[in-house]
């Protein structure tokens, strides 16, 4: 085994670089400047600076969803590390493979007021502090132990159930020299990753899926993470099974497809949402059973026997009681179901289960009605779909924009469609939009916004500008924290508290000033315009879409209700 004699610094960037890491969004400070230092001798690593370092996580949070590989962020000690934290909890949410290194202040040193737990200027204690939104996390106390950390980071954060993982590097680590080795193995005690699927638990879901006059299957975010699409289709048509995706899921099973329910849940499709409940079997691949997917528990599939593939067996259980759970990473468990069902299926090309869904799919999704030429965000966002190409990859704020998304705008591939699930962090898209086209430059990159939410990050504009990072904002903007004054007005008798924004700001002057550009639209013609200059723009392209601040989105299940239960039209 060689060893190198090297600062902890060049050890850490060195490899990172072994792990193919080739961009890194963040914000230096005292504690980390070894490090940024170092930078300017590896030109292989393009550091991208972000205005503030909670969109550096969600920036490496987008970049990794979009191209499936770890995004990297940096933050110096203290306030940089703590405000790291929203962004490392969303990622943890929604079981992101996200990598973040932050400064520390000195261990040890000639001054004693620097040392960790003196209460050092800048000193937090970050590991603790994230110690449970990480999926592992580790401060190094020596260089030599740098290559070890990054290697054990990006393997933990990669395998089994991605997410987030945090290393910390005090400052004296950085600049102290060591013989440092990268050929160290990684062998980490209780760490152990799901095998392949037990064949009794597959053939005990086959005969499930074999009997069932009304199977469905229902795909989560674990079926993007474990690029399992492919086998996801290959199951629903030989079964001839219908697929309803949760939020996380959207994108997993093409949305135009015949066997296409849509999303179920709170701001569901209803022919999922009323579907579901009429299912005999139903094939869970990947997900959790939030909350906001299930409605109310007692009520969820109450009469269907129910498989549940996860590769993390604390799901199995934990929410919905199951009939026969499968640990194991989606795509082999799909795939060996496909393997054991081809020799007991012939492929169909109709069943009676499937008309039932499609009178179903006839009178709860009827065909639209002639619009009247207003801004209205159904239209707005299924004339956005017919212009984007399918590879375009759309993120989303949260909020009313972020259903609206949810229910009218298809996605039609894996990983084009990103939105913070479980956590719900208003001033996610942009960002997460700025690491998405980092990692995909060659695509298309739009984040669907509403004003609220894009007004709590809308200083990285200055980053996409400076960074050369063009994306486009389509911002919804009623003047109103939409979606709490959506609930105001339906629980709390329209009392409406400090959700109102006003048109403030002028986002075309906005993205003007920081250098980028902006349109105000008026009529579907002129967003269509707006739209396809932003398409063929180099710089990042603000669109203003004025809307009314009481449009609510419906369909819509009241909290403590189940899917059957779901009021307002589609």
């Amino acid at each position: 085994m060689s060893a190198t004699k090297m600062t902890g610094a060049k050890a850490l960037l060195e490899a990172l670089e072994r792990q193919g890491v080739k961009h890194i969004f963040g914000i230096l400070g005292g504690a980390i400047l070894p490090v940024y230092d170092e930078l300017c001798r590896h030109p292989k690593l393009r550091h991208i600076l972000s205005r503030h370092e909670q969109c550096a996580a969600h920036a490496a949070d987008g970049y990794a969803r979009a191209s499936g590989r770890p995004g990297v962020c940096f933050a110096t000690s203290g306030p940089g590390a703590t405000n790291l934290v929203t962004g490392i909890a969303n990622a943890h949410m929604d079981s992101s493979p996200v990598i973040a290194i932050t400064g520390q202040v000195p261990t040890n040193g000639s001054n004693s007021s620097y040392m960790i737990g003196r209460d050092a200027f800048q000193e937090a204690d970050i590991i603790g502090i994230t110690t449970p939104i990480t999926k592992y996390n580790h401060q190094v106390r020596s260089a030599a132990e740098i290559p070890w950390a990054v290697n054990a980071a990006f393997y933990i954060a990669t395998t089994g159930r991605p997410g987030p993982v945090l290393i910390d590097v005090p400052k004296n680590v950085q600049t102290d020299v060591a013989e440092v080795s990268f050929d160290g193995k990684i062998d980490l005690r209780g760490y152990r990753v799901a095998g392949p699927p037990h064949p009794l638990q597959i053939r005990k879901a086959v005969e499930l899926l074999v009997e069932a006059e009304r199977p469905i299957i229902l795909a989560g975010g674990g079926v993007i993470t474990a690029n399992a699409s492919d086998e996801l289709l290959t199951v629903a048509e030989l079964l001839l099974a219908p697929v309803a995706t949760t939020f996380m899921g959207k994108g997993s099973f093409p949305e135009i497809h015949p066997l296409s329910l849509g999303n179920i849940g709170m701001h569901g499709n209803p022919l999922a949402n009323k579907m579901l409940l009429e299912a005999d079997v139903l094939l869970a691949v990947g997900t959790r059973f939030a909350d906001r997917a299930t409605g109310n528990l007692d009520s969820f599939c109450p009469e269907a026997k129910k498989i549940h593939i996860d590769i993390d067996a604390a799901e199995i259980g934990k929410n919905i009681e199951v009939d026969v759970p499968i640990v194991a990473d989606a795509k082999q468990a799909l795939s060996a179901i496909y393997e054991r069902l081809i020799k007991q299926v012939k492929k169909k090309t109709d069943s009676p289960w499937l008309q039932r869904i499609n009178e179903a799919r006839k009178l709860l999704n009827p065909p639209e009605k002639a619009e009247d030429g207003k801004l209205k965000p159904k239209r707005l966002l299924q004339t956005l779909r017919k212009l984007l190409p399918e590879s375009t990859i759309v993120t989303t704020e949260v909020g009313q924009n972020q259903m609206w998304a949810a229910l009218y705008f298809k996605a039609l591939k894996p990983r084009t469609f990103i939105s913070s699930g479980g956590l719900g962090t208003m001033g996610f898209g942009f960002p997460a939009a700025i690491g998405a086209k980092t990692a995909c430059p060659d695509r298309h990159v739009v984040d669907i916004a509403g004003d609220g939410s894009f007004i709590m990050t809308e200083q990285e504009l200055a980053c996409s500008v400076v960074e050369d990072i063009p994306v486009t904002v389509i911002v919804l903007n009623n003047g109103v924290l939409g979606m709490v004054a959506q609930w105001q007005r339906l629980f709390y008798k329209k009392r409406y508290m400090a959700v109102k924004l006003g048109r403030s700001p002028d986002f075309v002057k906005l993205a003007e000033a920081y250098g980028a550009q902006g349109f105000r639209v008026e009529s579907i013609a002129e967003f269509e315009k707006a739209v396809k200059q932003a398409l063929k723009s180099t710089v990042t392209t603000v669109i203003d879409v004025p809307i009314n601040s009481e449009e609510d989105v419906e369909p819509m299940v009241p909290p403590g209700c189940g899917l059957g239960q779901q009021i307002g039209d589609y």
